[in-house]
């Protein structure tokens, strides 16, 4: 892969969440250690969080007019098709000026104007789908894509089968060694050493049904030597800092100071698993592939307000092989996640089972093994 004349250019796209975003980044990582002459730009979709996340992550992005349809009725609907159009031009002179030898999409709308700019003017053009459902963006463009990476079995039913390659998602290098034993990890939250800890995630901004369960069964958690690092969201911190506070002040005998480690957001995720005994979690395609290398015992919450339902797909890949525990979202979560808690702390074997389980799932060169795909296209390019 060294005797090319030129440095290779390649565009990667994928955008809107960082579902979407941080396997582009790691894809771009990996080509950047093989290839560090490389020529790498970003296509994303003006006023998302990838235009911010991808220069922080030291790569060059430029932004198109696109936009998402809106679930609800909204004005702002009215406006789409003229940004599609708009931004099939801009991508087609993206295309046109920077040369790209392959075109990479990690899925989201910001991808597809691209994609399809890239395959009209026949430059090879690879998808890595996340999720267990595949997104619309991605079913559209399959049939012009050369390869296909999918982090579930089953897609043959919506994609092309002779261009799937099951890779499994990129995940942080960070998460495969945190670098801390459980006791130091546990420490730096400032948790006890010898209590069985319950990490809950609930993305960046939070989930109000999640932190509503937990909070209602914090007693659970307290009254059988267990206790929580909990990430409940930047939109609803200052609202449940205040409500533990209160605990705090009325019932100081149930030490809920030391036993809940209550966090806006947590950024490092490899400190995170390595303190946690058992994890309370969406299940975003990123994080349950990050669970799945690190083996924790999971309690699954798919989102209900999420496109086609993907959380649900993805949650029970791993539920029907036993690799975790699924509690659909409704009125009935708090108690159902209440009987699920109690299930993993006086149930060892059970623990055993699903981290055995969930580890049989990981795939940790995915990054790696995109690449492979990724020069293979550039191989024949050149």
């Amino acid at each position: 892969m060294t005797s090319h004349k030129k440095p290779y250019r390649i565009i990667l796209s994928g955008g809107g969440t960082g579902g979407h975003i941080f396997p582009a980044v790691s894809i771009a990582d990996e080509l950047r250690r093989r290839h560090p002459d490389a020529d790498i730009l970003f296509v994303g979709a003006q006023g998302r969080m990838e235009m911010t996340r991808v220069p922080e992550a030291g790569y060059r992005i430029v932004g198109l007019p696109i936009a998402g349809i809106q679930r609800s009725l909204s004005l702002s609907n009215l406006a789409v098709p003229f940004k599609v159009i708009s931004s099939l031009w801009r991508a087609r002179s993206i295309v046109r000026r920077f040369r790209p030898d392959v075109v990479i999409g990690t899925g989201g709308y910001a991808s597809a104007p691209v994609l399809f700019a890239a395959s009209l003017a026949g430059v090879p053009t690879l998808i890595q789908e996340q999720n267990g459902f595949a997104g619309l963006t991605n079913r559209i463009l399959s049939h012009r894509a050369r390869v296909i990476c999918v982090a579930y079995e089953g897609l043959e039913k919506v994609f092309p089968r002779e261009k799937i390659v099951f890779t499994g998602n990129p995940v942080r290098s960070s998460i495969t060694d945190a670098g801390l034993s459980q006791r130091q990890a546990k420490e730096t939250f400032g948790l006890n050493t010898e209590k069985k800890t319950f990490l809950v995630l609930g993305g960046s901004l939070g989930a109000r049904a999640i932190n509503e369960a937990v909070y209602a069964n914090l007693d659970i958690f307290l009254e059988n030597s267990a206790q929580l690092l909990w990430q409940c969201g930047r939109t609803y911190y200052a609202r449940y800092r205040e409500m533990l506070d209160r605990l705090i002040e009325a019932y100081p005998d149930k030490h809920y100071a030391s036993r809940v480690a209550l966090l806006p957001f947590i950024s490092e995720m490899d400190i995170a698993f390595a303190a946690a005994d058992a994890v309370i979690s969406r299940s975003g395609a990123g994080t349950l592939s990050e669970l799945c290398i690190v083996g924790k015992p999971a309690i699954l919450i798919p989102s209900p307000n999420v496109a086609e339902d993907h959380q649900r797909h993805n949650a029970q890949a791993l539920s029907s092989r036993s690799a975790a525990i699924l509690i659909p979202e409704s009125e009935k979560l708090p108690f159902e996640l209440g009987d699920a808690v109690m299930r993993l702390i006086k149930d060892p074997a059970l623990c055993q089972d699903l981290s055995r389980n969930i580890s049989e799932m990981a795939r940790p060169h995915a990054t790696s093994d995109i690449v492979d795909q990724v020069e293979k296209l550039l191989k024949e390019k050149r």
